[in-house]
């Protein structure tokens, strides 16, 4: 594989990390990759092949992903693609794709991106490679898809920008008589007026209505690709943002670092580019969809201390989707399936049922910590403290400091009051008591803070 194939890259979650503008396409499950007329050539075996407007993507199965197992197959490396032929013999063995790829004369497949992009032809010769799908899956609809992302060379298109401004300069000149009043209008016709003009304008101010909704319904595709252009503009300036922060945090004051956090918060939401959809991905769509979602999350959680509201996060999630929404269920089943992965992020369930998205490398002790050191101030042991009091603290929603707080209690480093004004926690002194001697007051620990602290207040 290491002989023949790019290397494509992959996140910690196992999804392909795209190119610019690549979109994905389709998806097929349990595919191997065979060559019929290339002795170097290792057969894949039982893998994922994914269709991009770029390239093929092929992933290893999900329990051996590694960021080096994924490999890539250029589009413009595909000289032809040949079509099915329906026959006794296929009934009775897997769906085939076949198609010709170019390799170099150092038994690679080219790369137009390598910087031998002018030289595709020159030395290259051609290798039938057969994709052999086992899994289920469409695969008409994956050959039309295929056929359709290599015809439009997607890769081949630059940015241009849209050049007619001077289209209706040319209309302008010699109309400078005869537009402030006359017989004739503008355009030359026979200027109507009495009732019959304003009947006559109510008329065009109609036509023109009709053909500007008109217009705005069949520029939506073109709305759409400029949106996805946009989407990846601000992907970009997100990561300067980032990089930015980490060389210069020494020399921005809090309010410039407070700007730039803001405008972070902003371009997360404004999109994913190559959302994972029902069409694309099919059989595998909640597969994939966890592990999109694995990745996106690590931003927000990094903000949010290690721990995210699953019902946040599935705001953000969709508002980053744009009109690709995902319903509660598909979110659930998506989070539920992180046990099987090796994904950073896992979620879970609180004893209230509450659930939670968090890291896995976030700990309650660390949590439990700075609620100790809150609870053991003088007014806090006093007074107690509120969800409210430990959110301000912890830095998190008063709910999910609550629940934090229900934990610390089931541990029992807390105890609870409840009153009509809510929620108090007091340090557990129990523990300091003495079962042989109760009535013993001891002079040192919790409990003589407390003591000391209630006699100040007292």
């Amino acid at each position: 594989m290491s002989n023949f194939f790019s290397k494509a890259e992959v996140t910690s979650s196992g999804r392909p990390v795209f190119l610019r503008n690549e979109v994905e396409c389709h998806l097929l499950s349990g595919v191997d990759l065979e060559s019929e007329d290339h002795h170097s050539f290792s057969p894949l075996k039982s893998g994922i092949l994914i269709l991009t407007t770029h390239r093929l993507l092929w992933l290893p199965s999900s329990s051996a992903i590694t960021p080096t197992s994924a490999s890539a197959i250029p589009l413009a490396a595909i000289s032809h693609i040949f079509s099915s032929k329906k026959s006794l013999k296929s009934v009775f063995h897997s769906p085939r794709i076949r198609f010709q790829v170019l390799v170099s004369p150092d038994g690679r497949v080219f790369d137009p991106g390598s910087g031998s992009g002018s030289s595709s032809g020159s030395g290259s010769r051609s290798v039938v490679v057969t994709a052999v799908v086992r899994g289920k899956g469409d695969c008409d609809g994956f050959l039309v898809k295929f056929w359709d992302s290599w015809r439009a060379r997607a890769w081949e298109s630059n940015e241009t920008s849209g050049s007619g401004s001077g289209s209706g300069l040319a209309s302008g000149t010699g109309a400078g008589t005869g537009t402030s009043g006359g017989l004739y209008s503008t355009d030359g016709s026979v200027r109507m007026v009495g009732v019959a003009g304003i009947l006559r304008k109510e008329q065009e101010m109609w036509e023109s209505t009709d053909k500007s909704l008109q217009d705005a319904f069949q520029d939506l595709n073109a709305l759409m690709s400029k949106a996805k252009e946009m989407v990846m503009l601000a992907e970009k300036m997100r990561q300067k943002l980032l990089s930015g922060t980490s060389s210069q945090t020494s020399g921005t004051n809090d309010e410039d670092m407070g700007s730039k956090e803001e405008i972070q918060d902003w371009l997360l939401s404004v999109g994913i580019i190559s959302p994972v959809t029902k069409e694309s991905a099919g059989a595998l769509y909640h597969q994939q969809l966890s592990r999109q979602l694995a990745d996106f999350v690590r931003t927000p959680l990094e903000r949010a201390g290690g721990m995210i509201n699953l019902i946040d996060a599935y705001c953000l999630f969709n508002r980053a989707r744009g009109t690709e929404l995902i319903s509660p269920d598909d979110m659930l089943q998506a989070c539920s399936l992180w046990e099987k992965f090796d994904v950073p992020v896992m979620l879970r369930k609180f004893d209230s049922g509450v659930m939670v998205i968090q890291n896995k490398s976030h700990s309650d002790e660390e949590v439990f910590a700075r609620i100790r050191s809150l609870v053991t101030k003088p007014e806090a042991l006093r007074n107690g403290i509120s969800p409210t009091d430990a959110a301000m603290t912890l830095g998190i929603a008063p709910a999910m400091a609550k629940e934090h707080l229900l934990t610390a209690e089931s541990k029992g480093l807390l105890c609870r009051d409840i009153s009509p004004d809510g929620f108090r926690f007091y340090i557990n002194l129990f523990p300091e008591i003495d079962q042989c001697n109760i009535y013993f007051v001891k002079d040192y620990g919790i409990c003589s803070t407390w003591i000391k602290a209630v006699s100040t207040s007292g």
